[in-house]
């Protein structure tokens, strides 16, 4: 045996491994005592070699049937369990930043997607990483890589929960939210416990890198969820116009052009979700004593009232001459851009109008906060059976056009933690148009819109208007029939 290499193995480590050296020289580690004849193998050492020969193995802290290692099941399953939950993390770092890298509207949600992307790639390279620290750990950084997934697992389930329980609204995500986040502070546990930092290289700068990053992460989610929605109002040039009416000189009618137009003046691009044009003709009686003031309240029941009133003017009634939508429901208003629509409203010579007054009205949605589905500009006929759910009997509705459809919050994060949310909004000629947001879905038949609206959360629906930025915007501009009529015949 004077030609052989002398063989030493080393005392366990605290991981259990075994240092095995050949003639002074490291040539591996070993688990087990099956590790260690491979591991010698591979040094030229005979398959046959008896192992506890003192002349040819010099065993330190234990011969050859001490490996605390045991089987490795335990090590193992801490690998299998830490590999899941990086797995998951991941998934989930990658859920959340895909939709804001690439689909959000300003650049700070875009940045905070980014960021969520870049920790998603960072657990990509944590999970084998998991592998090497709990084996043989021939990359220093892999300690402090798991390290790393791990406090960014717990900052953003963290951020998720907290989202959560501010509505409580029960979401499958949240089963895994909570999942992770226990997966996180145990992780944690086990890292602290295997004291992990004293194998980082420069831990400070390290540190320095991850705290920057979270700050980073922090600013832009703020300023593109508090910060940029206020300090960018919407604003909108609206105008109404009438122009130089013409009638032929046999003719009873004349003809009144309208024109309608609408201009985004502010920063921020908008949903239409409800619009409408509408022309209103006004008839009443002359108050020579001058009681028309006295007319403000309404007798239609309790509480009405009636917001503009003349002292010489009473018993005002107003009629719809004409009405109709101005872009449609669905359709957007960019920064700067401007629609105009022009119309040509046929009235009697002889019409029982002493002035007329064009609307122009329109609910908007903030793109900034929101993003509606495509399918809600698909009008849906309330008296129609083969409207299916959206069905709802003309005696109970009125005959409305109903438009409905998802909306989701530009921000991820929250979409993750909020039950679906629905944009619903009712049209008709003659009615006022009616829109809201809420988690209310048509699941069955309508038997009434009236019923729908008694059913509704009224603090929930204040809370999603402020949310997704709804809001209404109008303008009018009245004429004198009688000059219209002066100016057709001349």
């Amino acid at each position: 045996m004077g030609i052989r290499p002398w063989v030493v193995v080393e005392p366990p480590g605290r991981r259990g491994l075994r240092r095995i050296t050949v003639g002074g020289e490291t040539v591996g580690s070993a688990w087990s005592l099956r590790e260690a004849r491979k591991v010698l193998r591979r040094h030229g050492c005979p398959d046959d070699l008896d192992l506890d020969d003192p002349r040819c193995v010099h065993w330190r802290g234990g011969g050859s049937d001490v490996w605390p290692d045991g089987n490795g099941w335990s090590r193992r399953a801490i690998i299998a369990v830490m590999v899941a939950g990086m797995l998951g993390s991941l998934a989930l770092h990658a859920v959340v930043g895909w939709a804001d890298a690439f689909g959000a509207l300003t650049f700070a949600q875009r940045l905070v997607g980014v960021m969520f992307l870049l920790a998603a790639a960072v657990q990509g390279v944590a999970t084998p990483a998991v592998a090497d620290y709990w084996g043989r750990r021939r990359v220093r950084l892999s300690g402090a890589l798991v390290l790393v997934g791990a406090l960014m697992t717990l900052a953003t389930t963290s951020i998720l929960l907290f989202l959560w329980i501010e509505e409580r609204e029960f979401v499958v995500g949240v089963l895994a939210f909570l999942s992770l986040w226990l997966w996180s502070l145990w992780a944690l546990h086990l890292l602290v416990r295997e004291q992990v930092w004293t194998e980082v290289p420069y831990p400070r700068k390290i540190a320095a890198g991850v705290l920057f990053t979270a700050l980073l992460t922090a600013v832009s989610l703020g300023y593109s969820v508090v910060y940029q929605p206020i300090a960018a109002p919407l604003h909108f040039v609206l105008r109404p116009e009438f122009g130089k009416p013409w009638a032929d000189a046999d003719s009873p009618y004349m003809h009144v052009p309208v024109t309608f137009y609408a201009r985004n003046a502010g920063g921020i691009p908008a949903y239409l979700v409800v619009d409408e044009f509408t022309v209103f003709g006004y008839s009443s009686d002359f108050s020579a004593a001058g009681r028309g003031l006295r007319e403000w309240r309404s007798d239609e029941g309790a509480g009405g009232s009636n917001v503009e009133v003349e002292r010489y003017v009473s018993n005002v009634k107003r009629e719809v001459v004409a009405s109709g939508q101005f872009q449609g429901p669905g359709s957007t208003l960019d920064v700067g851009e401007e629609f105009r629509m022009e119309k040509v409203i046929t009235l009697p010579r002889d019409a029982d109008y002493q002035t007329l007054d064009a609307q122009l009205r329109f609910a908007v949605l903030r793109e900034d906060r929101g993003k509606l589905d495509q399918d809600f500009s698909y009008e849906r006929y309330s008296w129609s059976k083969s409207a299916g759910k959206y069905y709802c009997p003309p005696d109970d509705c009125e005959e409305r056009l109903i438009y409905h459809g998802q909306v989701r919050y530009n921000n991820n994060l929250i979409n993750l933690t909020r039950k679906p949310r629905y944009v619903a909004a009712f049209w008709s000629p003659e009615e006022k148009p009616t829109v809201f947001i809420s988690s209310f879905r048509f699941e069955k038949q309508v038997t009434s819109i009236y019923d729908i609206y008694r059913n509704l959360d009224t603090n929930e629906l204040e809370r999603e208007a402020a949310r997704y930025g709804l809001g209404w915007f109008r303008a009018n501009s009245g004429a004198s029939v009688k000059g219209l009529l002066k100016q057709a015949r001349s």
